[in-house]
C-alpha cells in the first residue's frame, strides 16, 4: 500500500511539475520577447529599471533562462514522444532554481522587497525542488 501511494504521490508531483515547467519556459520566452522589445512600461519594471548596471544585471540571465527554457521544453516534448526527457528535466529545473535563487538573493541585498518580483522568483526557485528530489533518488535506483 506504501509503494502505490508513494507511486501515486510521485506521479501528481511530476503532473505538478510539467504543468509549472510549461508556466515557467513560456514565461521565460514571453518576458525576454517583451524585454527585448521594450514593451514593459517603466512603472511595471523592477526598481531602478533606467540604471545601466541595473539593465547589465537583468540580462545577465538571457542566457540561463534561455537554457532552462529550451532544455525544459525540449525534456517535455520528449516525454509526450518517447516516454523519456528525465535527464533534461532535471537539467532545465536545476537553471531554472538557479535563475529564481539568484534573483531572490540580488533583490535580498539590495533590500528590495516588491511582491511583484519575489514572487516569480520565489516560484521558479521552490517548484522544481521536490521533482530535483524524486529525479536524482530516481537515478539513484538499481534499474531492474
Amino acid at each position: 500500500m506504501t509503494s502505490v501511494s508513494t507511486h501515486t504521490r510521485g506521479a501528481d508531483l511530476m503532473c505538478f511539475t510539467r504543468i509549472s515547467m510549461t508556466v515557467a519556459d513560456v514565461g521565460f520566452l514571453v518576458y525576454w520577447a517583451v524585454t527585448l522589445f521594450a514593451l514593459i512600461p517603466a512603472e511595471y519594471a523592477y526598481k531602478d529599471y533606467d540604471d545601466p548596471v541595473m539593465s547589465d544585471w537583468n540580462y545577465s540571465f538571457v542566457l540561463l533562462d534561455l537554457a532552462a527554457s529550451v532544455t525544459g521544453l525540449a525534456a517535455l516534448r520528449l516525454r509526450r514522444r518517447a516516454g523519456n526527457g528525465e535527464p533534461l528535466m532535471l537539467i532545465s529545473l536545476v537553471l531554472t532554481a538557479t535563475a529564481g535563487l539568484q534573483a531572490i538573493v540580488f533583490w535580498a541585498l539590495r533590500g528590495d522587497f516588491a511582491v511583484e518580483w519575489w514572487l516569480p522568483n520565489l516560484f521558479l526557485l521552490l517548484f522544481p525542488l521536490p521533482a530535483i528530489t524524486l529525479l536524482v533518488r530516481r537515478i539513484g535506483e538499481p534499474r531492474r
